[in-house]
């Protein structure tokens, strides 16, 4: 192993022929006449990535959710464990919700309902509930940075998991 400065862990080890300024010696541990270079694993150093950093991209809690399932369906988890969605939680399902297609996998009766929220300056701390597309759009038009949360929830039974996150809106910036 090479017994050198590793105080920056953002750089992985890559060997290469000869020195690097041929100003060292070599050192016992490393293959005869081989150096060692840092290489940046940072995305802007891979082939293809934007100069521009770009904001966004979006968290898909699938797993989570398929996980807490079937621990349910395994009888780990009882239904009071995972029917546990608040008052206004269902309330915003009812009326805010965007209904799916898919069937609740706990009780199987109704169908999924999906709800979100928005967090973000000058905006209330529990959130905003948005009912639609527009009005996504029209709360990113402002310019501000703000974080989307879209949960699952099924009205008749009170199951609830949060589907995925995603930023939206922000400050454009220009490209050159």
């Amino acid at each position: 192993m090479y017994r050198g400065d590793i105080s920056n862990v953002a750089y992985g080890i890559s060997w290469e022929k000869g020195g690097v300024d041929g100003s060292r010696p070599l050192d016992p541990d490393r293959p005869e006449g081989d150096s060692l270079v840092l290489m940046s694993f940072r995305p802007e150093t891979m082939r293809g990535a934007p100069s521009v950093p770009q904001v966004g991209g979006q968290v898909d809690y699938r797993l989570a959710r398929n996980a807490v399932v079937s621990e349910f369906h395994k009888g780990r988890l009882s239904k009071l464990d995972v029917c546990d969605a608040q008052p206004e939680l269902l309330r915003a399902a009812t009326n805010c919700g965007q209904p799916t297609r898919e069937d609740c996998p706990i009780c199987a009766e109704t169908k999924v309902v999906l709800v979100s929220y928005v967090f973000g300056s000058r905006l209330p701390a529990s959130g905003r509930v948005v009912g639609s597309k527009s009005e996504l759009a029209k709360l990113t038009r402002a310019g501000r940075d703000l974080a989307c949360y879209v949960v699952e929830v099924c009205p008749a039974c009170s199951w609830n998991h949060l589907a995925r996150t995603f930023a939206v809106g922000g400050r454009r910036t220009e490209r050159t």
